[in-house]
């Protein structure tokens, strides 16, 4: 959770995929902004990658990256807003929103907050870094995820989870450089990009299992708003 929140159970997994492609979608409509051909435009470039595999429609890929880059005549424009605040128990949360309409997100945000408390721009920012967050998956047999992160240039890595997937960190300005290099050493980058990894984090083993439900409902409800991409928990684990 210290990493990014992801919802829990087969039935919210389920449901995710109409959301995550949506989400994505979003990301490639923005980074298109910089140009349409992936080769030249490395956060395009990762965010195809990652289209792929999720497979992604390639017809939905397209459409993404036209209407972003203005080839479709359409008028694409999405503000970047980050809320800041905590969940029950005070659980320091960061959700990052891409909206075509402030003025529908801001009060729907406070509307969600209200079972924790919405904070001002800083109020907990300063206890996440900003940092590239590369999730990946071995691609041999043999691939150690310690040396991978030592040998392609990540500050740091996060064990496997249950899909035997492992979290690089890097610097911000590294991503792209790492995300490279990682093939080389048996890993292949399932998804690359900026986030923030709390500084201090909750051990979830300290709340009981009554707050515990209390922050994973609140969360849930947060990661349904349609203009929500990511959400970013001050929690270990």
């Amino acid at each position: 959770m210290g990493a990014q929140w992801k919802a829990k159970g087969k039935e919210l997994a389920a449901n995710a995929k109409g959301k995550l492609f949506g989400r994505l979608s979003k990301d490639i409509m923005v980074a298109a902004r910089n140009g349409a051909d992936p080769g030249s435009n490395s956060r395009l470039r990762l965010l195809v990658e990652q289209a792929r595999k999720v497979s992604m429609p390639k017809d939905t890929l397209d459409r993404a990256i036209k209407k972003g880059a203005g080839l479709t005549g359409e008028a694409v424009h999405f503000e970047h807003v980050m809320y800041e605040g905590f969940a029950p128990h005070r659980v320091a949360v960061m959700v990052e929103c891409l909206t075509d309409n402030v003025n529908r997100t801001a009060p729907e945000m406070r509307v969600l907050f209200r079972k924790g408390q919405l904070g001002t721009s800083g109020s907990v920012a300063w206890d996440f870094d900003h940092v590239g967050m590369i999730e990946a998956e071995p691609s041999a047999p043999a691939a150690d995820a310690e040396v991978a992160a030592i040998e392609a240039g990540a500050q740091d890595f996060e064990p496997g989870d249950t899909d035997g997937n492992t979290l690089f960190l890097t610097d911000a300005t590294d991503l792209d450089l790492v995300s490279r290099a990682l093939p080389t050493h048996g890993f292949t980058v399932v998804s690359a990009k900026l986030g923030y990894k709390p500084k201090n984090p909750i051990d979830p083993a300290s709340l009981s299992a009554a707050d515990l439900e209390e922050v994973e409902a609140f969360l849930a409800a947060i990661d349904g708003n349609d203009d929500v991409q990511n959400v970013y928990v001050g929690l270990a684990g």
